[in-house]
This record gives C-alpha cells, sequence and structure tokens, in this order.
C-alpha cells in the first residue's frame, strides 16, 4: 500500500473440503466454480486486490492443481511494481512432513515473511463468498495497536457450533474469549441469541505472528490451527480484538446487500449461495463495477438463446447454447441446453450438456457431465437417493463427468 504500512497478503487455501463432496472429488475447495465463472478464491483475492494489498501468497495443500493453475494464469500482477499472487505448495521446509493445521502452513511458509518484510500480515481463508474492504479493517488494527484483529460477523446462537466464537469485551472490542465451534457459546451482550462468528480473517502485527507461531510449534498440545490455537493464544495474552463486519462499507454495494458473507462448506450452503444470485434483486450482486470481481475471462462467444428457448432469474455464462427452458439457475461457461429440455433450480458447471426432453431439477451438476435425451434429475427422489449424492436439504450432486443414468 504505497504512502501507508506494507502489508503482505497470505491466503489459506489449503483445505479438502470433504462437506462439499462430490464437487471436492477432484479439486481442492478454493478452486470450486461459483456464480457460474468465479472460483471460491477469486472472491478473497478481489478483495485484497481492491484494497491495494497486492503482494499475496495461496498457500496450498490437497489437490492444488487446478487452484494453482487458476492463480497461476489469472492472476498476474505487475511485476515491474513488484506486485504478485503467487500459489505457493507445501515445500516441507521444516521436515519431511506437510502442514500439520493452517498455523504450521504459515510457520512452515516464514521464508515468505522474511523475505517481504511486511508491517502487517492480512491472513485470509479462501472458501467463502462476500466482499469486504480490508482497509477499514487495517486502520481499526492499527489505530488500537492489537497484535490480531479478526473479522466477526453475527450469527444465530443455534449456528455457533460450526464456527470459531468471539466473545467481546465491554468495549465491544476486546476479545474475552475465543472458543472453536463450542456446543453451547454465551451469547453477545446486546444479544443473547446472537454470537460474534470469525469469518477466517485475520490481520496480525507482523511480530506478534511471528511470536505467536514460534510458540505453537513448540506446544506438542497443540493442534496448530489459527482459529484452535493461535487466536486462544493471543486473547489470552490480551492482544486480540475483534472488527465487526456489518461496519464494513464496500463501495458500489446496495444496502441489501451490505454484510453479505457465506460460508459455502456444505451442499445445501453452496446452493442455496447460488440461488441468493437469481432474483430480480439478488441478496449478492456479482456485477459491482466500482469493487469488482475478478476471474480468467473466458474465451468464448457471448450466450445465445435460439429455437424458441429462455432463461428467466439465471445467471447465464459466455458460450452457452439455450434452446430449451431455464429458470432460477447458475449455468457456467459452456453448457448446452437442448429443446425441450426443462432445467430449474440448478447449478450447471462448465460444458455441462442437457439432451432433448431431459428434466433437471434442484441439482448441481459439476463440468463435462452429460445428461442423455429424456433423462430426469430431482424428479424421483427416490430413484436420486439411489444414484447420486443427495444433500440433507434433497440438493442432488454429481461430479465431474459423472455418468447419468
Amino acid at each position: 500500500m504505497r504512502g501507508g504500512p506494507s502489508v503482505l497478503g497470505i491466503v489459506l487455501a489449503g483445505g479438502e473440503g470433504k462437506r462439499l463432496m462430490p464437487l471436492t472429488t477432484d479439486r481442492a475447495k478454493p478452486a470450486v466454480t461459483f456464480g457460474g465463472t468465479y472460483r471460491l478464491v477469486d472472491f478473497v483475492l478481489s478483495s485484497l486486490v481492491n484494497a491495494d494489498i497486492l503482494r499475496i501468497c495461496v498457500l496450498t495443500q490437497y489437490k492444488s492443481h487446478s487452484l494453482d493453475r487458476h492463480v497461476s494464469t489469472t492472476w498476474r500482477m505487475s511485476s515491474l511494481l513488484g506486485n504478485y499472487v503467487t500459489p505457493v505448495p507445501a515445500q516441507q521446509r521444516l521436515g519431511p512432513r506437510w502442514y500439520l493445521g493452517s498455523a504450521d502452513a504459515i510457520l512452515q511458509s516464514l521464508n515468505l515473511v522474511h523475505d517481504e518484510r511486511p508491517d502487517y500480515i492480512a491472513v485470509f481463508g479462501a472458501d467463502h463468498v462476500y466482499r469486504m474492504d480490508p482497509r477499514q479493517m487495517l486502520a481499526q488494527h492499527v489505530e488500537n495497536g492489537a497484535g490480531v484483529t479478526v473479522a466477526g460477523i453475527r450469527v444465530p446462537r443455534t449456528e455457533a457450533s460450526a464456527f470459531g466464537v468471539i466473545t467481546p469485551g465491554a468495549d465491544g472490542v476486546q476479545v474475552e474469549s475465543f472458543l472453536e465451534k463450542p456446543a453451547d457459546p454465551p451469547g453477545l451482550r446486546d444479544d443473547p441469541s446472537q454470537v460474534f462468528a470469525s469469518m477466517g480473517n485475520y490481520l496480525f502485527t507482523t511480530k506478534v505472528l511471528v511470536d505467536a507461531l514460534h510458540r505453537d510449534a513448540e506446544d506438542p498440545g497443540s493442534v496448530h490451527d489459527m482459529g484452535g490455537s493461535i487466536l486462544p493464544m493471543l486473547t489470552e495474552r490480551g492482544m486480540a480484538q475483534v472488527y465487526d463486519f456489518h461496519d464494513n462499507h464496500v463501495p458500489g454495494e446496495s444496502a441489501r446487500e451490505h454484510g453479505y458473507w457465506r460460508d459455502v462448506g456444505t451442499l445445501d450452503s453452496y446452493y442455496d449461495a447460488h440461488m441468493d444470485l437469481v432474483s430480480p434483486q439478488p441478496a449478492f450482486n456479482l456485477d459491482n463495477r466500482r469493487w469488482p470481481l475478478y476471474t480468467d475471462a473466458h474465451q468464448l462467444p457471448p450466450a445465445r438463446f435460439v429455437a424458441g428457448g429462455i432463461a428467466s432469474e439465471s445467471v447465464v455464462g459466455p458460450g452457452c447454447v439455450i434452446r430449451g427452458q431455464v429458470t432460477r439457475s447458475v449455468l457456467s461457461p459452456g453448457v448446452v441446453v437442448a429443446e425441450g429440455a426443462v432445467v430449474q433450480g440448478s447449478v450447471l458447471h462448465d460444458n455441462v450438456t442437457v439432451g432433448r426432453g431431459a428434466v433437471v431439477r434442484g441439482a448441481i451438476l459439476d463440468k463435462n457431465i452429460d445428461v442423455p435425451p429424456g433423462a430426469t434429475i430431482g424428479v424421483n427422489a427416490q430413484r436420486d437417493a439411489e444414484l447420486y449424492t443427495v444433500s440433507p436439504n434433497g440438493v442432488i450432486a454429481l461430479g465431474k463427468a459423472q455418468r447419468v443414468a
């Protein structure tokens, strides 16, 4: 950040994403397609780059080929100015072992920090859907002299077991406790039915983070995780503060979009977040020219609607050919919907073909799937359960190039 404090971005992108199977059978969770043309990692990278954090390391580990390729080929910064977004695979720098947790991943990559010598380090997760201006969080962190500032968002207390939970002090800023996925956490002072959930986004003063990582490495009982180890440690030492995501205002956002953040770690949450995109007034609008989302520009022609084909309340990517009927769906590039076919409330990834007279309802189809003419998905629940993955809420999911009966 020219004229201001230097910030190094570290994006934690090594997650397996088991709860998103079969979409993560062949790729890391941050590489999963979202919103037609994006990858999940694009959302965090767009927020960092829009905020002029232009030196970013993406730490990868599991099934990282497509993620590494996407970051390398899409996120090309100006080498003239010394800016970069680079994937950093696990390198076993501290011995013959892979990352033991997110804290250990950064510990094993401290050479990146020593090379850059930043004033502050932004450690952000790679698998959430949102827009954020990290500069506002950084301003609070610097003004208050915190060791670490963690971004928090209010969620119902009943959902707390899925998140790290932050208990703020009387001033609303100092963190009193940090509990990783607690079963029965205390509610907030002003609303006991809610808690502050960690968004997985942290801003550290560099020396504080480096010291904490070394302390954690010497603890044989540690799980070596940012939320499970580092944040509780710094909370006990009185060095942790919370940043309320509701106070973050992104240029160009509507009142309806303000504070939008979704953890898309399950098939149901992934599906629901896509349905947020397709209403006439979407809860999350992909088109914000003042705070854009960046991704690979597919070299494909515009979508075509021929032979009476129609699409309503849908996102349709380039290269799609629609001859049938599409409603409340998100179509990635290269999708073909043949005559008489019906696609309703579904998410179709790259190069899916829906044959003549076929029906697809309430489904997520990964790339390169061929739905034969006359086939049905989402019509016979019992048959679908026998053939495909079905989420607790009834979303049907097929993996990459999976055969359709």
